[in-house]
């Protein structure tokens, strides 16, 4: 019993000490970077354009469907109200 808890005292020791000594750094030490404002840009134009195209695609959808591109007809063969 004396030599299960010789063996597993460094461990839990360790365990202990590394939960007691707090390694995070200081707030003076911690500053804003610019690649992460670059990404965070990056990410802000990728997210426009998604939904400049998708406005794009909508209308193209709408002004097709006004058009009489798509066939509005259902499984029973009768067409839906305008």
């Amino acid at each position: 019993m004396l030599a299960l808890f010789a063996t597993h005292l460094p461990a839990a020791l360790s365990l202990v000490s590394g939960l007691v000594v707090d390694k995070s750094p200081k707030p003076e030490d911690v500053k804003a970077g610019w690649t992460a404002f670059a990404i965070f840009i990056a990410l802000a134009l990728a997210v426009a354009f998604l939904g400049w195209s998708l406005v794009r695609q909508l209308r193209k959808a709408q002004a097709a469907q006004d058009a009489g591109v798509y066939d509005r007809t259902d499984e029973k063969g009768a067409r839906p109200p305008a």
